[in-house]
């Protein structure tokens, strides 16, 4: 893009005007580096004494140095430099969209609901996203409720699949954002689902139990895949002792673990003694590091991406484009656990889909706000 902007305007040494005000340029220093950042060789230290270098050549200018690196905010403020984190990327709302609502309904109307199987929004309601749920009261009866769903095509709010009642893969809902999770999750024409929650709400449990159900049982998929980002390991894993494998399975037990605990929730696998190592080994089931989905088309498979809010929007992009025919890809995560020093709780790839997919037919959103876990991880989810 910078080639492009050079071949339209000029030179970037030089500087070239901005549309929207201002001027672009391309600098660089010979100047000695500070003592502060003696290091010649740390790129970032090369950027700092740049900054520092226009700061002191133009002193009637207010110089801002501009970075999502948090760390290099920190050294560049105690450097005397003024900072500004890059918002450009952050969603407007820092409201997450929660993908549920609560309705009141008048007398009758969930009555009618069960009857006929869809309901009108109330008078007044405007603005319900495609897949959005809604949990329907009677505002004579409060404790008269149905939870719904609103379907764009139909312009009203529909039951929840029949099927949930059986759950999948042997796993069964424990509270309504769960159901409303496996709703989407076991609905074939959504394609895109986005699952939020902080630890032990069960969202990754739930998406694995999904693609179980989806592709060993029902076989709608040829193929489970699970990833998860290794960012906590650093980008570049070469540095680790062992194998590929024997480098990633720390940071992939977790997801070995909850197959593991699914296979054993499944009466007819348990009998015949298979092992998700065995479902691994015939192909069925893929639990893999997310650089290996770059650069490939995935077709006929339910991809569960787990921790996405390590991710950048335009590496959800990256994935999310990758995927091909008869594929349906769950992200799941808590914005507010981040390993990235790169993005904060509003601008990571997860929040991103959210917000701009919650206008879609194809994609669905729920936000787990219950632990199940076990009362004391949720005592330590909520006050630690």
């Amino acid at each position: 893009d910078l080639d492009a902007f050079r071949e339209e305007n000029g030179s970037l040494t030089e500087g070239v005007p901005l549309e929207s005000g201002g001027t672009l340029r391309v600098l660089f220093t010979e100047r000695e580096l500070p003592r502060e950042l003696m290091n010649q060789h740390i790129a970032d230290n090369r950027i700092l004494a740049l900054a520092m270098d226009v700061k002191e050549r133009e002193p009637n200018l207010r110089c801002v140095f501009v970075t999502k690196d948090i760390n290099l905010r920190i050294r560049a403020d105690a450097l005397g430099l003024v900072t500004e984190d890059y918002e450009n990327d952050k969603i407007e709302n820092p409201e997450v969209y929660m993908g549920v609502r609560e309705l009141e309904v008048g007398k009758g109307d969930i009555d009618d609901f069960y009857a006929r199987g869809e309901l009108a929004p109330p008078d007044g309601v405007n603005g319900v996203y495609p897949n959005e749920f809604a949990l329907l009261k009677d505002r004579n009866a409060p404790n008269h409720t149905a939870l719904s769903k609103y379907s764009a095509q139909k312009g009203r709010f529909v039951p929840l699949l029949k099927s949930l009642k059986e759950g999948a893969w042997g796993l069964r809902p424990r509270n309504k954002e769960q159901s409303f999770a496996l709703d989407l999750l076991l609905n074939d024409e959504i394609k895109l689902v986005t699952i939020v929650g902080k630890a032990g709400t069960g969202k990754t449990l739930l998406a694995i139990a999904a693609g179980l159900q989806k592709t060993m049982e029902e076989q709608v998929y040829q193929k489970m895949l699970v990833s998860r980002p290794v960012f906590p390991l650093g980008k570049d894993i070469g540095f680790l002792p062992g194998t590929v494998e024997e480098k990633l399975n720390p940071w992939m037990q977790p997801i070995y673990d909850n197959v593991e605990f699914l296979m054993g929730l499944s009466r007819a696998d348990k009998k015949a003694g298979r092992s998700y190592k065995e479902l691994i080994d015939l192909g069925l089931v893929a639990i893999e590091p997310l650089t290996y989905i770059r650069g490939r088309s995935i077709p006929n498979q339910y991809i569960v991406v787990d921790e996405a809010q390590n991710l950048t929007p335009h590496e959800v992009k990256t994935i999310i484009t990758r995927v091909g025919d008869n594929t349906k890809i769950v992200l799941t995560g808590d914005p507010y656990q981040i390993d990235n020093p790169y993005v904060d709780s509003t601008s990571n790839g997860l929040v991103h889909v959210v917000n701009k997919f919650k206008h879609e037919r194809l994609a669905g959103h729920i936000t787990l706000t219950k632990g199940e876990r076990s009362a004391l991880a949720e005592l330590a989810s909520n006050v630690l």
